[in-house]
C-alpha cells in the first residue's frame, strides 16, 4: 500500500493487520457502486480478543482503544475493497458501534469517539461521519466492541 493515507497510517505507527475471515455465513465487505459497507469487526489484535463489559471489566479509556482497534480491523477489510489504496476513500459515511455495557453504563457515545478520532486522524474532513453507539447486552464471542461502517470511494 502506498499513497497520502499510507503515508499516514505510517506516521500514526498503525499497520494494517490481514484481513480475517467471517466467524459465520457472511461477507466481510461488499461494494456496490462507489459504496463499500464492511460487516462488523471485532477488537482482535495478535490473536487475542476484548472480553468483557464496559463499565465493568473495562474503563472508558480502555473501551475507547478496544473500538479504535475495531475501526483499525475495518480499515483492513477497507483496504481490501479497494484494491490496497486507501487514497480512493473519499468519504466515511457512516460508523455503527456497539458497546457491551454493564448495568447502567450509558457513555456509549464516548467509547465511540476511539473509533470516530480515528476515522478523523487518518482521513481529515473527509473522515468525519454520521454514527450510532448503541449499548447491547451481549455481542459475538462476547467482545467488548463492534463496530461496522460505510464508506464511499473513488
Amino acid at each position: 500500500m502506498s499513497g497520502h493515507i499510507a503515508q499516514k497510517l505510517a506516521e500514526l505507527q498503525i499497520t494494517l493487520p490481514p484481513s480475517q475471515a467471517p466467524i459465520a455465513n457472511y461477507v466481510p465487505y461488499v461494494v456496490t457502486g462507489n459504496i463499500v459497507v464492511i460487516s462488523g469487526q471485532l477488537p482482535m489484535k495478535d490473536g487475542k480478543l476484548d472480553i468483557g463489559k464496559v463499565g465493568k471489566e473495562f474503563s472508558i479509556e480502555q473501551a475507547q482503544k478496544i473500538a479504535r482497534q475495531c475501526g483499525i480491523n475495518m480499515l483492513s477489510h477497507l483496504a481490501a475493497a479497494c484494491g490496497g489504496n486507501l487514497d480512493r476513500v473519499t468519504r466515511c459515511i457512516r460508523l455503527g458501534v456497539f458497546v457491551n455495557s454493564a448495568d447502567g453504563f450509558t457513555d456509549q457515545p464516548k467509547v465511540a469517539n476511539g473509533v470516530s478520532d480515528l476515522m478523523v486522524e487518518i482521513f481529515g474532513d473527509a473522515g468525519k461521519h454520521a454514527r450510532a453507539a448503541v449499548g447491547v447486552n451481549e455481542l459475538p464471542l462476547g467482545a467488548a466492541v463492534e463496530v461496522d461502517g460505510m464508506f464511499e470511494i473513488r
